[in-house]
């Protein structure tokens, strides 16, 4: 019995160290890779764009750190946080960078605003560490995925909205519907991460499938960046 449930738990840190590890390779190709043609137009929404990879990295490479221990140790950490075991810093480091990764990704769509006014971008990142803070006060996840679930579907719908304005300068449409087609894919792949956070006891099968789909999710988004930049 002992064995076996060894060999089960190997198994499932071997599918989550692979799922992670994609996702926070192609993370960082695309910020890599989108960093010369920023250095050549050093344009905000693109930079904006690119910081939300990078924090897409850093919270995926936090929370495979705690779901690590949480498997190694058997905790049940994800709706109730056990700060004594993994550290209030942990916590609030993957809270605070996902929250940016968002955050960043409605600063790329409305980057004329923060162009204009640069202290806003320091204002989300204040934003980021309250919210972080009062999730773990509270002891639960539940208002930081809300917020989340909020700031992304604001982000596709106020997308979808400059996608159809742009109908009228042709110039402009192919960018916006690409950039649109992106974030329903970032938007649908944080859904179905959101249903493996909330529900961490899903049957391995579900969970694999979950992971297959985020998976092609986001090689698809990195495949359409590496496109687009030719």
């Amino acid at each position: 019995m002992v064995i076996d449930n060894i060999i089960l738990m190997h198994a499932e840190l071997e599918m989550e160290l692979i799922y992670f590890f994609i996702i926070i390779a192609c993370s960082l190709i695309i910020y890599f890779s989108t960093r010369e043609i920023y250095q050549l137009t050093y344009h905000k929404g693109i930079k904006y764009f690119r910081m939300s990879f990078l924090f897409f990295a850093i919270a995926y490479f936090l929370r495979f750190a705690i779901k690590f221990l949480s498997i190694s140790f058997n905790l049940p950490i994800i709706r109730e946080f056990n700060p004594k075991f993994l550290g209030m810093f942990s916590l609030l480091a993957f809270m605070y960078a996902s929250t940016m990764a968002i955050f960043y990704l409605y600063s790329s769509i409305r980057w004329e605003k923060f162009n204009k006014n640069p202290a806003r971008i320091y204002l989300l990142h204040f934003l980021a560490i309250i919210i972080s803070i009062i999730s773990i006060l509270i002891n639960n996840i539940t208002l930081l995925l809300i917020i989340q679930v909020l700031l992304f579907s604001f982000i596709v719908i106020f997308n979808y909205i400059l996608y159809k304005r742009s109908k009228k300068d042709p110039k402009n449409k192919g960018n916006i519907k690409q950039l649109h087609f992106i974030y329903v894919l970032l938007f649908i792949f944080w859904i179905l991460n959101l249903i493996d956070i909330i529900l961490p006891n899903f049957l391995e099968v579900v969970r694999a499938f979950i992971y297959l789909i985020s998976t092609a999710l986001f090689l698809i988004i990195l495949y359409k960046v590496i496109k687009k930049l030719g």
